[in-house]
């Protein structure tokens, strides 16, 4: 979601401002902007839409000073217009802010009973209203930051500028991500590591309610009842590098093809494969004492979680409730004393899985984390903490991040089966030697990207699609119908293949592509069964399926897509790559813009 950056430095600010949001573009937005202290003014510049059109402003009327901030938004409160673009700012104070201030109207009620003018829609310029309320009834600026946080309700991650202070930034987090950075003469702040990645590898992730204040030579934290707190500096180990499409047309493009490395390395943290062993990192609790999984997450994620609730109950025979985290809080769930909550998701940041996990906490469930970002909210909190090692994932569509989820998650039920006394050591051992195989599986899969192109631009020219898929295979339908809808914005939906009959099927006729997922095995026949239901009503079938598959079942359809013949426990994690490649090439048929699909975003700091 939104993007911040802010600069307290010893050279001029404002290209490097830009460039730090350009490494930001990836978590979506509809509008950005700038400002700097300089000359005892604070300077803005603000733009809609892509961040060219800010780049194009700042050529026009250049930006000077050494002290900035800069801000890519994603609109909630307002339309995305210029008036509406961070950063908010009065004659003293400048914010950017990412999040949402729950109590706004009353705030922006009781300022502007005071005379104070707004200018915006949004939530965010109450907070730039409220410090510089304070400030003029004669606080300094640190102690007017505090007293303006105790009266925020919400979440946020902010930057504050004041005009009367060119030389210190003051950021503060609550609910929503915020890192300081540590440089030669120079402090930074960031929505994440990758915001400051050429400018420094040394940082600080503030905790929740954390505020701190920044200068030249370095900060000062404080937790939420105003204590000067220390926060662990560590080495992000995030370069400019690993945000380069290098010599693809796309970062999601790159991300897909990277697959078959990240899902090598993630399995390699969790396998022995000389010992046919799985190794998870061992939870402060008994796995073998677990009685009950509760699976939450949201989008992808959550069809990993699908994929994950086959899984363990077919391996360690374990009840399994699945829950999207938007709803879960919500319907009150009954949480059995004795559970493990398990939550993904990639950014570990999401608004809503953040919140049920907390949720489940407080219910005394025990916490599982699989998650892209060690350094999280999610991972900070969790008992059992299972990083995915997919790297910085750009593209908005979630790619690797959801076969590395899936490669975690086999590895999880694996484990748990050992525990509960549900599955051999020579079972354990098979489980592994296919695990270990999937990297080469996929590395075949990607094989076939030239043929998905090919046949792209006949899925591009349809309003509809289906997809469908039996077993794990139904999860990835509905991951394959999401890739589709986010990218290329036709409308697409995912079903179990035997719910075709039950209402699904009267969408069928020959300008509806149907898409179906149906690897060798033991529900085969059963998919093929139900797609040749659909074949007889003229729908135009892609197969994507095995050479045994196509061979038993491709005859009638508009094109097949050949996959390796793999282990069922694999399958789900191969047959990703064609519905990604499919999504990818369809929404470049089209011209839409892949890596930052409109009115998405990257990471869901918002419920």
């Amino acid at each position: 979601m939104c993007g911040i950056i802010g600069i307290v430095g010893a050279s001029e600010v404002s290209e490097r401002l830009l460039a730090g949001l350009r490494r930001l573009e990836y978590r979506g937005y509809d509008s950005a902007g700038i400002c700097t202290v300089h000359d005892g003014q604070l300077d803005r510049r603000r733009a809609e839409g892509k961040l060219d059109n800010l780049g194009r402003l700042l050529m026009e009327q250049p930006l000077a000073g050494l002290t900035g901030i800069a801000h890519t938004r994603w609109a909630t409160h307002g339309a995305p217009t210029t008036s509406n673009a961070h950063p908010h700012a009065t004659d003293e104070v400048a914010i950017v802010h990412n999040g949402i201030i729950e109590n706004f109207k009353a705030l922006r009620e009781e300022l502007a009973a005071k005379g104070r003018r707004f200018e915006s829609q949004t939530d965010s310029e109450v907070v730039a209203h409220l410090i510089s309320d304070l400030v003029e009834s004669g606080l300094e600026p640190v102690a007017a930051v505090a007293a303006a946080l105790k009266r925020l309700r919400g979440a946020f991650a902010l930057a504050i500028l004041f005009k009367s202070r060119p030389d210190m930034l003051i950021g503060a987090r609550l609910g929503s991500p915020l890192v300081v950075g540590y440089g030669d003469g120079e402090t930074y702040l960031g929505s994440d590591a990758l915001a400051l990645a050429p400018l420094t590898q040394k940082i600080a992730y503030l905790d929740e309610g954390d505020y701190v204040v920044i200068t030249r030579t370095g900060s000062k934290i404080y937790d939420r009842e105003d204590r000067p707190v220390e926060r662990p500096v560590t080495v992000s180990g995030v370069t400019g590098a690993l945000i380069d499409k290098g010599n693809y047309r796309h970062f999601m493009l790159k991300e897909i093809f990277e697959q078959p490395v990240v899902v090598a390395q993630t399995l390699g943290s969790y396998l022995r494969p000389l010992e046919g062993k799985v190794s998870l990192p061992v939870p402060d609790f008994d796995l073998a004492a677990i009685r009950r999984v509760t699976i939450v997450a949201c989008g992808t994620s959550y069809y990993a979680g699908m994929v994950a609730k086959y899984w363990f109950e077919q391996f360690a025979r374990m009840p399994v409730d699945l829950d999207v985290a938007s709803e879960f809080r919500y319907r009150e769930p009954v949480l059995e004393e004795g559970g493990l909550a398990l939550f993904i998701s990639q950014s570990g940041e999401t608004a809503d899985t953040l919140a049920a996990l907390r949720h489940a906490r407080a219910e005394g469930q025990k916490i599982a984390v699989v998650v892209n970002v060690p350094t999280s909210s999610m991972a900070r909190e969790a008992d059992l903490l299972l990083p995915t090692h997919a790297g910085p994932e750009i593209g908005v569509a979630s790619t690797k991040a959801f076969t590395c989820q899936l490669a975690v998650l086999a590895a999880l039920a694996a484990n748990l089966a050992r525990a509960k006394g549900r599955l051999s050591e020579v079972e354990e051992r098979e489980i592994v030697r296919h695990l270990v195989e999937a990297p080469a599986a996929m590395n075949a899969a990607l094989s076939h990207d030239g043929e998905i192109e090919a046949m792209a631009h006949t899925i591009a020219q349809a309003r509809d699609v289906l997809y469908l898929g039996r077993g794990p295979d139904y999860p990835l339908a509905l991951e394959g119908a999401l890739k589709l809808k986010e990218i290329s914005y036709i409308h697409a939906e995912g079903y179990a293949a035997g719910e075709m009959k039950h209402g699904p099927i009267a969408l069928i006729d020959d300008s509806v592509p149907v898409i179906v997922i149906a690897p060798s095995g033991p529900l085969f026949e059963k998919t093929v069964s139900n797609m040749q239901e659909v074949q007889a009503r003229g729908g135009r079938v892609v197969l994507i399926s095995d050479a045994a598959g196509i061979a038993e079942a491709g005859e009638g359809t508009i094109a097949t897509i050949e996959m390796p013949s793999v282990h069922p426990l694999i399958a789900p994690m191969i047959y990703a790559i064609p519905v990604q490649l499919l999504a990818y090439h369809v929404a470049v048929a089209k011209g839409t813009d892949v890596d930052q699909p409109r009115n998405l975003a990257k990471s869901v700091t918002v419920e």
